[in-house]
């Protein structure tokens, strides 16, 4: 299904996950408590609501997820470091033990004031002696510069994997907090589900449900009648669910997906029974129709002007439907019989699927 930010930054980054994984998501309680419209209107805003929720779940868990695995390949790559250092250490230990053996060999464990005594050549043996020392105290320098480099480099190495730890805790909040959602979402949608079943039994719309439009200003563009979705049946597709063949293209999402206007028009009709369930049909300025069918709910009534994108409807699996879809036609008239392949037609106005 295709779908529509160095140490001192870190401590910042956990507390603002901390405070992330704190938040608690808005109150279940729908907005209407009484029984029929008001009730479908409340479950209806529900699922709306939990679909945007779950969408920043979502993205809130990914940016999770993001930034653990950074942290453990910065926590890796100071270990690497680390590994490094000591091994030069070791070689710099091994090349001060030879140091030191050599001048015990040269010096035969006697007293350096008796060398001089005794040596043939007082001036080199004193060149030889100031050589030593000199390489005694590179040698020793090295070790310590290492050393606390090595020490640095465990500090920042316990910070890093305390903040991954921290971060792996976060993701964790993060996924149940997103898995709560979506569980409450899908009660949500079948709830939705029934009401909506129980109009088309009846044979009966309960009237438009009322939802916030989606934020941004008006364009007079053309869009897809969903934002984002998976292309399923094609327009005239063969198969034992149609008498002849597809009448038009299906797009699969979830129960109460928010269904739009693929463009500007008047609802020439909203009915709630037959073989498309719940549906809408739409008049457009250049006498073309669309057609958005198995709804779950509706949000405009017949006789309403739309806009491109306006949020119409609510997707489900009312009708003939094997399963959560919308169903979208373009005709040249309001009834069925009539369409013509709605992704051409999608596409001359500037809309590809």
């Amino acid at each position: 299904m295709r779908f529509s930010r160095r140490h001192s930054l870190l401590v910042a980054m956990v507390l603002c996950a901390s405070a992330t994984v704190a938040a608690r998501p808005a109150a279940d309680s729908d907005r209407g408590g009484a029984p029929g419209p008001s009730a479908e209107e409340g479950i209806s805003a529900r699922v709306a609501r939990l679909f945007e929720e779950a969408a920043v779940a979502t993205q809130r868990y990914e940016a999770g997820r993001q930034a653990a695995e950074a942290q453990k390949a910065k926590t890796v790559r100071l270990e690497k470091l680390l590994t490094k250092e000591r091994k030069q250490i070791a070689v710099l230990n091994a090349d001060l033990g030879r140091i030191a053996r050599a001048q015990y060999r040269e010096g035969g464990g006697v007293p350096y004031t008796a060398q001089m005594l005794f040596a043939d050549d007082p001036e080199e043996l004193m060149r030889g002696q100031r050589a030593a020392w000199q390489a005694d105290l590179a040698v020793n320098n090295a070790v310590t510069r290492s050393r606390r480099a090595e020490t640095r480099l465990a500090a920042d190495e316990a910070r890093a994997a305390t903040a991954w730890r921290a971060l792996e805790e976060w993701k964790a909040g993060l996924s149940g907090n997103k898995k709560a959602i979506e569980q409450k979402l899908e009660v949500a949608q079948w709830t939705l589900q029934g009401q909506a079943d129980e109009a088309v039994a009846a044979g009966a719309c309960r009237g438009a449900v009322r939802l916030d439009q989606p934020d941004g200003e008006p364009s007079s563009a053309w869009v897809a009648p969903v934002a984002t979705y998976e292309l399923s049946a094609g327009y005239g597709s063969g198969g034992e669910r149609w008498a002849s063949r597809h009448t038009g293209q299906d797009f699969a999402v979830p129960i109460g997906t928010p269904v739009r206007a693929v463009g500007a028009g008047r609802v020439v009709k909203v009915s709630c029974g037959g073989a498309f369930g719940i549906e809408i049909v739409v008049k457009h300025a250049d006498g073309y129709f669309s057609q958005y069918a198995h709804l779950a709910a509706v949000t405009v009534d017949q006789g309403d002007r739309v806009g491109p994108g306006q949020w119409i409807g609510q997707s489900g699996t009312t009708g003939n439907s094997t399963g959560p879809h919308l169903h979208f036609e373009v005709r040249v008239t309001p009834e069925l019989g009539s369409g013509v392949d709605p992704v051409p037609w999608l596409r001359k106005h500037g809309v590809k699927l």
